[in-house]
């Protein structure tokens, strides 16, 4: 098995071209295959892995998505700190298409999604209180301004079952509870915490979600719209995420790696 990966990211494919020395590797974990092949390669003499977290021929619908065989894969490989970028939904007017959210709190809508590694008979109860790495999102914060596009530097996560997209009675619910909409940013955020590893959400605004209450010329969303948006904005996408790997520690200096350490009963 590889050594040295200690960053890896939940990415789709046009990343890879970054990466020098990029092979596939077959990961198995005891929660079954991941999503696909992990790509590992170096960047600047860092190596990272990356895995397509709906598969590389977007096999997995979001309620599909193997998260706990993608994480443990991560895991396996030396992982401690996993970057997510994210297509989402803007669910406030200040927040614009094109726009780049870089998270601190996450609500959980969806249902049905298999959410943690502790089933019993070994129980733990881990904190969640602040979702994302305090270290990495400072780092975030500052290349997502460099790539030339508006940062929100904190946002509220609401994230949704899918696969189809809200109802404006639901899209004006949930913009009363958080600042964008998406379908798999839970549970990667909560079983990256159970296995002790930093997790970094990258969040671009491709959409107005159902539209927005009082503006009725914002139309709702599409998948065709969403594709345009992500499409123009590829190339900042990657040169953010790779000035943050370039600047990321793979060494943990925060607290996420020590919520784990308290969560069991003694």
């Amino acid at each position: 098995m590889e050594k040295g990966i200690t960053i890896g990211v939940f990415g789709g494919s046009g990343f890879y071209d970054f990466l020098s020395d990029a092979k596939e590797l077959d990961v198995k974990t005891p929660y079954g295959s991941p999503s696909d092949k992990v790509i590992v390669g170096s960047y600047k003499g860092k190596k990272v892995a990356f895995l397509p977290r709906h598969g590389k021929k977007h096999q997995y619908p979001p309620h599909k998505i193997p998260y706990l065989a993608n994480i443990l894969a991560f895991k396996s490989l030396g992982v401690r700190r996993i970057i997510a970028p994210c297509a989402v939904g803007s669910l406030k007017k200040k927040i614009k298409p094109g726009d780049f959210v870089v998270c601190d709190q996450i609500i959980n809508f969806s249902a049905g999604r298999r959410d943690t590694f502790y089933d019993g008979p070994k129980t733990a109860h881990v904190s969640l209180a602040d979702p994302y790495c305090p270290d990495l999102r400072k780092i975030s914060c500052g290349e997502c301004e460099k790539s030339g596009a508006k940062t929100h530097k904190k946002g509220t996560m609401v994230v949704i079952n899918g696969p189809r997209f809200s109802t404006k009675a639901e899209s004006l619910f949930f913009s009363k509870a958080g600042d964008i909409i998406n379908m798999t940013a839970y549970p990667e955020a909560v079983l990256a915490r159970e296995q002790g590893m930093c997790y970094l959400n990258v969040a671009l605004v491709t959409d107005y979600d159902a539209g927005l209450s009082g503006s009725p010329n914002v139309k709702a969303v599409t998948t065709e719209e969403v594709a345009e948006i992500f499409r123009k904005n590829n190339e900042r996408i990657k040169k953010a995420l790779f000035n943050i790997i370039e600047k990321a520690s793979g060494n943990q200096t925060c607290d996420c790696s020590s919520h784990i350490k308290r969560a069991f009963f003694k």
